[in-house]
């Protein structure tokens, strides 16, 4: 299935989430868990990098509301871009594996959700 016109010009990270609904209206498992793989890949690139993570006294940390709240990493269009680059490359490896283990039917499976991921990227 094509880009929707309608998701053109958003940032990729909302045209994943906007594919996911649609996917998920027509019932194709596929898509809907390619797209969510692909959202929860970019969210973990988001997360905070626990080895910077000190502990201290207790009587020297911060009270307040918010105040154990860390910074999530921002990712550029192009990290995000890059990461479901991955997640696609990640499926047509394992959809070869799978062809030379004689499983064709995961095989195609595993293409067609590379197949949804890279619609996404249309060209941009």
């Amino acid at each position: 299935m094509p880009t929707d016109p309608r998701t053109e010009g958003l940032p990729l990270r909302d045209r994943l989430r906007a594919a996911l609904t649609a996917a998920m209206k027509r019932r194709d498992r596929c898509a809907a868990g390619a797209l969510r793989s692909a959202l929860g890949a970019i969210d973990n690139a988001e997360a905070v990098d626990a080895s910077e993570v000190r502990a201290g006294a207790i009587e020297s940390s911060a009270v307040g509301l918010g105040v154990a709240e860390a910074r999530r990493r921002e990712l550029t269009e192009a990290d995000i871009e890059r990461i479901v680059r991955t997640e696609i490359d990640e499926r047509h490896a394992a959809a070869t594996e799978y062809e030379t283990l004689g499983r064709a039917d995961r095989a195609a499976d595993l293409r067609a959700e590379a197949q949804a991921l890279t619609e996404q990227l249309g060209t941009h």
